[in-house]
């Protein structure tokens, strides 16, 4: 097993920063334009963003024609993050996981292509940290598309016809593990997720579950829920500058001075990182102004406005135009 202190190399690095989902009612006609067409509005909040959470996949699985329409709606170099079912995390609770896996790497998530970013795995509130639980279900975890593609293989009968296994592209995947409950914050579980290179989601929601910042891949994950009132509060100036500074540091590969950690472990540093933070606070329509408003602060184009009231996306019209009025030539004399 190598040194999980020493440097890593960095994968595809970069910042991405965005919402967590993009088909929200109360966000139309106040994110997206009046008149936008539903089907359009992922196209049009790939061009705001460079990255946005799949939460569909959640729930069930997809298809591989959703994989594929969404790749067509998308810019060159957007990035999904795609939420693992909860059928694994928070039915079966990680156990016996290798089928439910393959049935869903067989689904069309690797479809992706070069499009396809961390899998996000969210643990729920009820579930304690047992370690002989969590290492069998970090174990199975493939790191690479030929690996995955492997594991797919091994689908269930029931997937026959709705699977997509001819995947051209190949490179590094990345798993990411947001946890909620309070006995997950111990030394124990940071060393599995390092040895395993899972990245430890850091989780800002409104002191509801635990905030844990330890850097425990090349990856780092921030989903932020609100940090006043779960899923519904902004964040203001003050708590955004923040934010940013530490993006800064991570993206670095470094730690910051002030962590929140669990572990006692010392930093785990790397060359670079991946740094994707997704904003979650969307019942008052904050997530996609607070994302656009971090990515200004971290230098990347950001279509908001000045006032940071509105979009501006070329290109999308949200009406069909009406014909030019002529005006009729009076008779001559």
């Amino acid at each position: 097993m190598s040194d999980p202190n020493a440097p890593s190399p960095s994968p595809s690095c970069g910042l991405r920063i965005g919402i967590s989902g993009w088909r929200y009612p109360p966000w139309r006609g106040v994110f997206y334009p009046e008149g936008l067409a539903q089907h359009r509005e992922l196209a049009y909040a790939s061009r705001a963003f460079n990255t946005i959470e799949i939460n569909g996949s959640f729930y069930g699985l997809l298809r591989p024609k959703d994989y594929l329409a969404w790749v067509a709606d998308t810019p060159d170099d957007f990035l999904f993050s795609v939420k693992a079912p909860r059928y694994i995390t928070h039915i079966r609770r990680l156990a016996d996981p290798r089928g439910p896996i393959a049935n869903f790497l067989a689904s069309g998530v690797l479809a992706l292509g070069p499009k396809l970013g961390p899998m996000l795995w969210q643990l729920p509130p009820s579930l304690r940290y047992e370690p002989e639980v969590v290492e069998d279900f970090l174990a199975l975890l493939p790191h690479d598309t030929d690996g995955a593609l492997t594991l797919a293989r091994d689908h269930d009968p029931f997937m026959a016809g709705r699977t997509a296994l001819d995947v051209t592209h190949r490179g590094a995947l990345h798993h990411v593990m947001e946890v909620r409950h309070a006995s997950f914050a111990c030394r124990e579980f940071v060393e599995q997720l390092r040895r395993h290179r899972v990245a430890l989601v850091v989780a800002d929601t409104a002191g509801k579950w635990p905030l844990i910042e330890e850097p425990t891949s090349d990856v780092m994950y921030l989903r932020l829920h609100g940090d006043k009132e779960l899923y519904a509060s902004g964040y203001d100036d003050e708590a955004l500058d923040a934010w940013a500074e530490r993006i800064r540091v991570w993206h670095a590969g470094g730690q910051v001075d002030d962590a929140r950690q669990v572990s006692g472990l010392p930093p785990l540093r790397a060359v670079g990182r991946l740094v994707c933070c997704h904003f979650d606070n969307d019942i008052k329509v904050r997530a996609p102004f607070d994302a656009a408003r971090l990515m200004k602060r971290l230098g990347l184009p950001s279509p908001l406005s000045a006032r940071g009231d509105r979009f501006d996306i070329p290109g999308f019209e949200t009406r069909p135009r009406k014909a030019p009025v002529r005006k009729r030539k009076a008779p001559e004399e």
